[in-house]
């Protein structure tokens, strides 16, 4: 769908303004299709992220402050969702034996089998849904970093 059509607007003061607008649009809608595929799965998009994120440091220990400098969503509430997940019984909590004031989160295996499913889950979606390929996903994401080059 065109942008234009999606906002319902045609109104652009350029085409980099147009662009941004674009960019903002997209990734609403892809967490909007990523929440639609998680929510078979009964968990929130930030949840899946906080799963993945741990995954990757599997089977080490992560602090909460280490995996909040991971997020792709600077301000969630990571010990919010670390305590969802831990009701759910996908991740633990125990105190790190390095820094006894510290807590240290580990993915169960019943975690790293949910995320697995998840992960084939979205995998499959996306493949259905993109239209791009991968020249073009390596073009689309050389734009995405220029534009956030100068990102500190």
């Amino acid at each position: 769908m065109k942008l234009e059509q999606a906002i319902q607007s045609n109104h652009f003061k350029n085409e980099v303004h147009k662009s941004a607008l674009n960019i903002l649009y997209t990734a609403w809608w892809l967490k909007t299709q990523s929440a639609i595929v998680l929510k078979r799965f009964g968990i929130t998009h930030e949840q899946f992220n906080v799963l993945r994120i741990l995954k990757g440091k599997h089977p080490e220990y992560m602090c909460v402050r280490d995996i909040t400098g991971r997020m792709i969503e600077k301000n969630s509430n990571v010990p919010r969702i670390i305590n969802r997940l831990e009701l759910k019984k996908l991740v633990e909590r125990y105190q790190s034996q390095i820094d006894k004031r510290e807590t240290v989160i580990h993915l169960t295996a019943m975690g790293i089998t949910l995320l697995e499913k998840c992960s084939a889950a979205i995998d499959a979606h996306r493949a259905e849904e993109f239209t791009i390929n991968e020249q073009e996903a390596v073009q689309l994401n050389t734009l995405l970093e220029k534009i956030r080059s100068k990102e500190v």
